[in-house]
């Protein structure tokens, strides 16, 4: 066990080592990095962008407000124009795949809602104006009269059942219904 404990310790702080080293080695590269950056926009600067010279009389000072706007308005017209022909790539992009879409057949379709519809309107829909078919179903009902039978009254005027049912029983109650 004790050996055990000795390598494992030994190991851990290898790893710790190796982190740290690598840690540092890191932190330097980043270093060089910001270094480099600095150094490129110096130089991006410096080709570009001019040292300003200011001026001193009034007249001059106006005449490099003048050139400076119309450095501006160059500017905006250009992002402008830049502006308008990323617009229509865009457009013809999504003409273009729609187009795809078209050929391939495979259209966007909507989520479908539930619509309540009549079975004459769903007819309709699916046969066309051309087609008259009349699924009104009330219509095609049988209509019957209902007749208020003396057997029907007995039953809704029934009172007490067990008197009914004594005066059904029995052959006279038979021939009581049979009538």
């Amino acid at each position: 066990m004790g050996d055990e404990e000795k390598r494992n310790r030994a190991i851990t702080a290898r790893r710790q080592h190796l982190k740290s080293v690598m840690l540092q080695i890191a932190a330097t590269e980043l270093e060089k990095e910001e270094g480099r950056r600095e150094s490129e926009k110096q130089n991006y600067l410096s080709e570009h962008c001019p040292p300003l010279h200011l001026p001193s009389s009034m007249s001059e000072v106006q005449e490099l407000c003048k050139q400076l706007h119309a450095k501006i308005d160059a500017a905006e017209e250009e992002k402008y124009d830049m502006e308008v022909r990323v617009q229509k790539s865009t457009k013809e992009l999504e003409d273009m795949n729609q187009k795809l879409f078209d050929l391939r057949g495979k259209f966007k379709r909507p989520p479908l809602r539930r619509v309540r519809m009549s079975a004459d309107a769903m007819l309709k829909a699916l046969l066309g104006s051309k087609h008259k078919v009349c699924m009104d179903l009330r219509a095609n009902l049988k209509q019957v009269k209902k007749e208020d039978t003396e057997k029907e009254r007995d039953l809704r005027d029934v009172g007490d059942w067990r008197k009914n049912i004594e005066e059904k029983s029995g052959m006279e109650g038979r021939k009581k219904m049979f009538e």
